[in-house]
């Protein structure tokens, strides 16, 4: 266990990477999930079958065979990607494709009535979902986003198979230099992840009994 503590800052660097991992992806997957949801409920059927083609085929693929294609296959095209730049980019196509889900339910709960008024009085499709329907839609969606987000915490550890320096990768290191302390930089990762995913499912839990008692 001394070793842990002597390591410890070894780990803190690992874990701002992953909160790093964590926080860029999360709103690149927000951002591009919000627009596939968008596209799912749009009138236009190119948009709504590109949506649900997204959809489908990422939800369905291992997130490693999405890491893989951006570290080894991509670059066969001369694009040159850091690393942890393609880290970014497989965790949040492969979020986003969550995202997306959980916001075109939330735009399936709004009432049609509201839709029906923008229509009403001229709005456009992209204008009523934009300033009417979203904003309406978020608020029953944020527990499951973060539920969403808390596993995208823990599928950041991927990335340590593909040489980025995150928590799971710094722990997995000072385990294999110090094997009798293995289990103790384990426990010690272990840790690192539930600050983050232990207090976010508890406001998650939290904002699902506010979003209960308001309907």
């Amino acid at each position: 266990m001394t070793r842990l503590f002597e390591n410890f800052d070894l780990l803190l660097d690992g874990f701002w990477t992953t909160l790093l991992l964590t926080g860029v992806s999360a709103v690149c997957a927000l951002v591009l999930g919000t627009i596939l949801g968008s596209f799912r409920v749009s009138p236009i059927a190119p948009l709504r079958w590109f949506g649900a083609a997204y959809v489908e085929i990422v939800r369905n693929t291992p997130l490693t065979i999405v890491f893989f294609a951006w570290v080894f296959v991509v670059p066969r095209f001369d694009v040159i990607l850091e690393f942890k730049t393609s880290a970014y980019i497989a965790l949040s196509l492969y979020t986003a494709a969550f995202v997306c889900e959980a916001v075109r339910s939330g735009i399936n709960s709004v009432a049609t009535g509201h839709a029906e008024a923008a229509r009403s009085i001229g709005m456009t499709f992209g204008k009523c979902l934009g300033t009417v329907i979203l904003p309406l839609a978020f608020w029953p969606v944020i527990p499951p986003l973060i539920n969403i987000f808390v596993a995208l915490t823990k599928n950041s550890s991927v990335a340590a198979g593909f040489f980025v320096t995150e928590v799971f990768a710094t722990g997995r290191d000072q385990a294999l230099r110090y094997p009798s302390d293995a289990a103790w930089f384990l426990c010690g990762v272990a840790f690192l992840y539930l600050v983050i995913t232990v207090p976010a499912g508890i406001f998650s839990d939290q904002l699902e009994r506010k979003v209960a008692i308001a309907r």
